[in-house]
């Protein structure tokens, strides 16, 4: 009966036992549970190149600040604003300004810049010349579709004396606005992303500095390259609403930093220039 009793009592302490390491294992995975939720979930869509690249950069820095950035990345231009607009992300990061100007006023979008963080230049890209003084008469030239972008690729035409265009200082003209063009020049308009593709089937094609980037394009490669002095910076983009939230602002912060600008110099070595 003694045996009995104290192989009991010993079974009833590796039970209680037990219980004990289960009832830390728990409080353990609520811990990590509560930590996870602590943190500040900002979701940010951009275009791959180097947008994302760019934000994935400043993760870690961020996540110090109990900020959570998850980067949603697009191919398009159009959709990271949409879904900015509708509260599906938090920012965005991907644009320049006139683009963002046109599409507010052509969508009644509610958004707003908070930061220019760099300048993706502007170039001429061909498989088939080696100099623009090799363009052919009736050449076609690409450039992209979109209403500042587009209009972004006229002027640095007209800026090469290949075209002359009605009014100078209108950031979205059109083909319809070339009133002087003596090559013949056929205009093609092209979604963005896709620029690079037509390569083999246009003369030149005018494409904006990530799509080339991502193309594996390099600025040395281009007929002719967009200035520095470019006005069509790239710029950070929150609702209205936000324009001063807490968390947004650290992450414009982040994007402004000096070890932002050193990372842009050294990774992308003058392809891509800071302009903070």
């Amino acid at each position: 009966m003694k045996k009995l009793l104290s192989l009991i009592f010993v079974a009833s302490l590796a039970f209680v036992g037990c219980g004990d390491d289960k009832d830390k294992s728990a409080d353990s995975s609520d811990s990590n549970k509560t930590e996870k939720q602590d943190k500040i979930v900002l979701k940010v869509g951009a275009t791959p190149v180097p947008h994302a690249e760019i934000l994935e950069f400043v993760k870690p820095d961020l996540a110090e600040q109990g900020i959570d950035l998850q980067v949603v990345s697009f191919t398009d231009y159009v959709l990271p604003n949409i879904s900015l607009n509708d509260g599906s992300l938090d920012a965005n990061f991907h644009q320049h300004k006139p683009f963002l100007d046109s599409l507010k006023a052509d969508k009644g979008l509610k958004l707003e810049s908070i930061a220019t963080i760099h300048i993706e230049p502007l170039g001429l890209y061909s498989s088939k010349i080696k100099s623009i003084d090799e363009l052919p008469q009736n050449a076609t030239i690409a450039i992209p579709n979109d209403p500042s972008n587009g209009g972004r690729a006229l002027l640095l035409l007209e800026a090469k004396g290949l075209i002359k265009l009605k009014d100078s200082s209108n950031l979205t003209s059109t083909e319809l606005d070339i009133v002087e063009n003596a090559k013949g020049i056929k205009i093609k308009p092209v979604e963005a992303a896709l620029l690079p593709r037509t390569l083999n089937d246009v003369d030149v094609a005018v494409i904006n500095g990530n799509y080339a980037l991502q193309a594996g394009l390099k600025s040395g490669d281009a007929l002719v390259l967009e200035g520095k002095e470019s006005p069509y910076a790239n710029i950070l983009v929150v609702q209205e609403s936000r324009v001063n939230d807490e968390t947004l602002q650290k992450l414009k912060n982040a994007l402004q930093s000096q070890k932002v600008k050193d990372f842009i110099e050294t990774q992308y070595k003058g392809e891509i220039v800071p302009a903070f």
